[in-house]
Parts: structure tokens; C-alpha cells; sequence
């Protein structure tokens, strides 16, 4: 009964995810990309179909053999015994035969299929990397995960379960048809009329458990979502400081709770399908035995022919009831394939030019020349699927910048200040390219970034934000994640210049130490000047400063200045600021307010002036001035890094900001 038990569990996947494929729409064109994705496999494809093809005759053929062997012995006789031996050993090699077969047909579709995911998988997320920072900051994670893996094997299945079971299925029910018509069309009528007694109730069966198998999967989402939100150390130490944990687990319990029920209901939905499956395919064989073996009394029929259609039989029911929901097997595959290409047809924003040129080593200048910029809208850079909404917000954004123009030579440092949402960042974005302008240009080294190649251009860039993110692996990975080749020696060196070397000094494993998640295993002030000592790895011409030290004590603080002090030496130096007593040494202060460079000068001046600097600098300093503590930086009186409000309301576009 192995050929009608496959089919049962086929139709049974076709009924979960009827409903879940019902409102997909498919895209022109998604066969014939298909089609053109398979084209490196299409020898191995067409051997494992010629293999599922030999595999279905082989099938069909045992069993008339077996009829065979039934009338021989019937007949008796010497010849009988000579007939009987040699269609037993025919039929060993035919089970032979099928066994090579399956080994072969398990080896092409394993190569077919992990060769399938290892494509899609890899052009998914080197695709997915090269999107706009403003696609992560409204996509759903878990959804960008889920066509990493459920949808790429969905997509792998329409190469193997689907095409083999498809094409065998079609050979198998025709020669198994035309063979039992053949031999007697009365007792194959007849076994047939059980069918749709199976078939019908199978389809109600199928329609509650995907309801149930709908809900199990919502539910087990949202289990991982409590997880991986609870789990984390930010919401590890919420949950504690709000002595919170017996309400956690009471609210994880109730929907682990639902889910055992589910599990079980689904177990005994699904035992109940098989049993009736196996039921009415054994009724239909005692019908067979009955009518066949009253033919055979009488003359009609052989004893060997009532055999060969009871065991074709078991043959039959499969292959029809598999057959039944095709159109949505073949849709479910499709609908993988389509969702995987959704996420391929996302345009990066920011691709590098055939003839794009390289930005001068070490030139450290650093020009906007009127720059205009605005946020894409989230029809320009996501999917309504990865953010779970109906449709995406077509609103085009309001100008962040409006004609900005201004130039940094090499070596200076110039601080931007203004208020909350400004554009500060922003720029500091578009210098690295993390964004492109939407109009003017922004020039480093004298070239234009959208000209530059990726590689120099961020090679001449060194950036350090107020939570710089250290990866899950040891010191040593997360400092050559700016320069792979770097030798312990020059790994040791950055260490001691951002002031952190006495500390991994005197970790048990050195730099081998894991640094946690997110570098959550060291303090604030710790993480940051290993961030610090990876930018002096990296040895950048231009520095942006972007509130480093955020969030952090005195003695932190101090001791994260003196690492920066290191790293703007000799450097040209961008510093984004909020606190004003920290930048009144900068060689030039840009004060940006709706988009725009409103003021622009020394300290001094803009203070004398009396415009919205001077207004700020008063509003803060209605106490007395703290003093720059950068000494040895590369000006004569140094300046202090800022803190606060670039994560909270400039990291992030508009309206993921808001």
C-alpha cells in the first residue's frame, strides 16, 4: 500500500496550503524564469525523470507477473514449476532494479534540490545585503528569514516532490488503467465505485486540519517572536527589572498549551485520514476478490488476472487521489518560486558602476555641492509581504535635505549641530554612500561618490556611532572584520591606541574571548573602544563621529576620548553634535535647521551673531561650560565627542523614525 500511502500524504499537503495559495497572485513570467533558473540542472533532471518513469513500469510490471506466477501454478505441471521459478527470479531482478532505482532517485533529487537551495539561498542574502538601510528598518525579520528557508524549500520541492510525483503519478495511474481495462473492464468499474466514498469526506478531513495546522503556525510565530524578544539580554533584563517572569512563562505556557492540543488533534486527524484510506482501499480489494474470484469460478476470468487486479489496486488509489490536487501542488511550487523572486526583483539602491573609478588613498577631502535628499517612500524599497501589511505607503517623503553645499579639507574637522531631525546624519550618510542624493553631488577626494567604486570608497571612510555593534564571535573576528589579514601584532596595536589592550590583556582568552551578543558581555564604554580600535585597523582618511560616546559614565566617557583622540589624528574629521561645548574648537561649525546650512563659522562667530546657534549654545549652557577634553587630537585645542539622539531620531528614515 506504499504507492496509495504517498498519495494520501500528498493530497493532505495540498489541502494545507490550499488556502494559503488561493489569494497569491502570480507574476507574468514565473514559469518561464523557472524554467531559465533550472537550466544548470537539466541533465540531472531529465535522468531522475527517466528513472521515476523505469521505477513506474516496474511497478506495474510486478504485479502482472505476480498474476502470472498464479496461473502457472494453477496449470501445474512441470512447465508450470519451470514458469513459476523463472518469473520469481524475473520478478527478484525487477525489485533489484527498483531498489537501484530509488538509491538513484534519492541521489539526483538530493542533488537536484540542495543544489536548488544553495543558489537561491545565496543570491537571496548577498541580494538582500546590498538593499537600503531603510528596507531592514521596515522589514520584518523573521519574514526576510522565512523566504531564506520555507519558501527556497518550497521552491526545491517543485523540483523533486512535485515534478517526480507529478510525472510518475500520470504514468503510473495510465499503465495501471489501461492494463486493469484491459484484463477485465468489469471488475475495474467496480473497484472504482469506493472512490469518491474516500475522496470526499478525505477533502473535509484535510480543510479542518489545515484550519488547525493555520493556527499551530501562527502560534508557534508568535512563540518565537516571545522568544527571541525575551531572550535577548534588553528584554532578559526588562522582564527582571519589572519582576515580570511568572506572568512570561503563564502567557508561554497558555499558547504552548493550544499547541499541544492542536498536535494532537492534527495526530488523530491524520491517522483517521490513513485509516479510512486503507479501509476503503481493502473494501475495494474484496469487492475485487469477490467479483473476480465469482468470474474466475465461472470461466471468465483466471485466477492469476484476480490477483494481478487486486494488487493493481493498491496501485490505483494513490496516484488518482494525488492526482486530484495537482493544480495546487503545482501552484504551491509556483507560489515558493514567485515570493523567493520578489525579494530578487527588489532593486538595490545602490549599485556600483562598470566604470566606476577608485577615490584617491588618503585623500580626506570631503565636498557636498547643492545637495538634495529625500528618504524613499516603502513602495521604493519593500514588500508588503515581509512587513505584513495589506499595501505599501506610496507617499513620497518630504526633502530631508534642501540644497546643502559645503567642503571639508583634508585633515580639519568640522561639527554639524542643529536640532532634533536637521539632517545631520543624514549627511553623514550620504558620504559613505549609504544613501544616494536625490539631486546635486557629494564629492570625496574629488570624486563623486556614485562614481567611486564601493570597495575604496569605504576603505577611505571610518564611522563610530553612539552603539557600534559588535558580531556574536571573538575580539579578534570582530576587529578583522576591517582587515581580514591583519596579524595579531597589528590587532594588539589597535587595541593599545583605542585603550582597550590592558583590559583583553587580562581576558582568559585574549583576543580568542567571545564578545556576547551584540558585545553585550562588555561594558559601554569597553565595546566602544573596541569598535574604536577597529576603525584604527581599517586606518581611514575621513572620520565621522557620530554620538560615541552616548549612553556612557564619566570614567567611560574619558577613557573613549582619549581612544578617539588616537583615531582623529591626522584625520579629516566629521563630528555630528548636540552638545555645543564639545565642537567649539572645530575648524568650522555647519548649523542645519529643515534641511538647510542656516549658519556656518567658528564658535566664536556664530555665537556673536546671535542666530540659532547662539540660541542653542545659551539654552544648554545656562550652567557653566564644561571643558574639551580632547587633548592631542590633530588641533591645537581638541574637541569632545556629543551624545545622544542619532539611533533615536536620525538612524532611521522619516517614517521609521516617527
Amino acid at each position: 500500500m506504499a504507492a496509495g500511502g504517498m498519495g494520501g500524504w500528498g493530497m493532505l499537503r495540498s489541502m494545507r496550503s490550499r488556502d494559503e495559495i488561493s489569494d497569491h497572485r502570480l507574476k507574468h513570467g514565473v514559469a518561464r524564469r523557472i524554467v531559465a533558473f533550472a537550466q544548470p540542472y537539466r541533465r540531472d533532471i531529465v535522468v531522475f525523470l527517466l528513472t521515476v518513469i523505469v521505477a513506474a513500469v516496474i511497478g506495474v510490471a510486478t504485479p502482472l507477473l505476480a498474476g502470472d506466477v498464479i496461473d502457472a501454478i494453477t496449470r501445474g505441471g512441470p512447465e508450470g514449476g519451470a514458469t513459476v521459478i523463472r518469473l520469481a527470479l524475473f520478478i527478484a531482478g525487477l525489485a533489484v532494479a527498483d531498489a537501484l532505482l530509488s538509491l538513484a532517485q534519492r541521489w539526483y533529487s538530493a542533488r537536484i534540490g540542495e543544489g536548488i537551495i544553495l543558489d537561491l539561498r545565496t543570491r537571496v542574502y548577498d541580494h538582500v545585503q546590498r538593499m537600503p538601510l531603510q528596507f531592514f528598518t521596515r522589514t520584518q525579520t523573521g519574514a526576510l528569514v522565512s523566504r531564506l528557508n520555507n519558501d527556497v524549500l518550497g521552491a526545491q520541492r517543485a523540483f523533486t516532490s512535485t515534478l517526480s510525483g507529478v510525472v510518475s503519478n500520470v504514468i503510473q495511474l495510465v499503465l495501471t488503467a489501461a492494463v486493469m481495462l484491459t484484463l477485465s473492464w468489469e471488475i475495474t468499474a467496480l473497484s472504482l465505485v469506493l472512490l469518491p466514498v474516500f475522496i470526499i469526506p478525505a477533502r473535509r478531513v484535510g480543510r479542518r486540519l489545515a484550519e488547525i495546522t493555520r493556527e499551530s503556525y501562527n502560534l508557534d510565530a508568535k512563540m518565537n517572536a516571545t522568544m527571541t524578544e525575551r531572550f535577548g539580554v534588553a528584554g532578559a533584563l526588562l522582564v527582571k527589572l519589572f519582576g515580570r517572569p511568572d506572568a512570561e512563562a503563564d502567557r508561554f505556557a497558555g499558547r504552548a498549551e493550544r499547541v499541544r492540543d492542536i498536535g494532537i488533534q492534527s495526530a488523530m486527524y491524520s491517522r483517521t485520514f490513513f485509516v479510512a484510506m486503507l479501509l476503503v482501499a481493502s473494501l475495494a480489494q474484496a469487492l475485487t476478490y469477490g467479483l473476480g474470484g465469482w468470474l474466475a469460478v465461472s470461466g471468465e476470468v483466471s485466477a492469476g488476472t484476480v490477483v494481478t487486479l487486486a494488487l493493481l489496486l493498491t496501485r490505483l488509489y494513490g496516484p488518482l487521489t494525488a492526482l486530484s490536487n495537482v493544480r495546487v501542488d503545482v501552484m504551491s511550487a509556483l507560489v515558493s518560486f514567485d515570493r523567493v523572486f520578489e525579494v530578487l526583483d527588489l532593486k538595490p539602491a545602490i549599485t556600483e558602476r562598470p566604470d566606476a573609478a577608485s577615490v584617491p588613498e588618503g585623500a580626506g577631502t570631503v565636498e557636498f555641492r547643492d545637495v538634495r535628499f529625500r528618504y524613499p517612500s516603502a513602495a521604493e524599497v519593500s514588500l508588503a509581504s515581509l512587513e505584513e501589511v495589506a499595501t505599501l505607503d506610496r507617499t513620497i517623503n518630504e526633502p530631508v535635505l534642501r540644497g546643502v553645499s559645503f567642503k571639508v579639507e583634508p585633515g580639519q574637522m568640522v561639527a554639524l549641530v542643529g536640532p532634533s531631525g536637521a539632517g545631520k546624519s543624514t549627511l553623514s550618510m550620504l558620504i559613505s554612500r549609504i544613501y544616494d542624493v536625490t539631486d546635486g553631488q557629494v564629492l570625496v577626494g574629488g570624486v563623486d561618490v556614485r562614481d567611486a567604486t564601493l570597495g575604496s570608497l569605504r576603505d577611505e571612510i571610518g564611522v563610530v556611532t553612539q552603539d557600534s555593534h559588535l558580531f556574536h564571535e571573538t575580539i579578534a573576528e570582530n576587529l578583522r572584520y576591517a582587515k581580514p589579514d591583519a596579524t595579531d601584532d597589528e590587532l594588539w596595536a589597535a587595541l593599545a591606541g583605542a585603550q582597550v589592550a590592558d583590559l583583553v590583556r587580562s581576558l582568559p582568552d585574549g583576543l580568542d574571548t567571545t564578545v556576547g551578543e551584540r558585545g553585550y558581555r562588555f561594558s559601554g564604554g569597553e565595546k566602544q573602544r573596541i569598535a574604536i580600535a577597529r576603525l584604527l585597523l581599517k586606518a581611514p582618511s575621513i572620520v565621522i563621529l557620530d554620538e560615541a560616546t552616548a549612553h556612557l559614565d564619566s570614567e567611560s566617557e574619558a577613557a573613549v576620548q582619549r581612544a578617539l583622540s588616537v583615531a582623529l589624528t591626522g584625520r579629516t574629521a566629521l563630528v555630528i553634535a548636540h552638545r555645543l561645548s564639545t565642537v567649539r574648537d572645530a575648524d568650522q561649525i555647519l548649523v542645519l535647521d529643515g534641511g538647510r546650512i542656516v549658519e556656518r563659522g567658528r564658535h566664536e562667530e556664530l555665537v556673536a551673531v546671535g542666530g540659532l546657534y547662539a540660541e542653542l549654545y545659551r539654552t544648554q549652557f545656562a550652567v557653566a561650560d564644561s571643558p574639551s577634553p580632547y587633548a592631542d587630537a590633530a588641533h591645537p585645542e581638541p574637541v569632545v565627542i556629543p551624545t545622544r539622539e542619532y539611533l533615536a531620531d536620525e538612524a532611521l528614515p522619516p517614517a521609521a523614525a516617527n
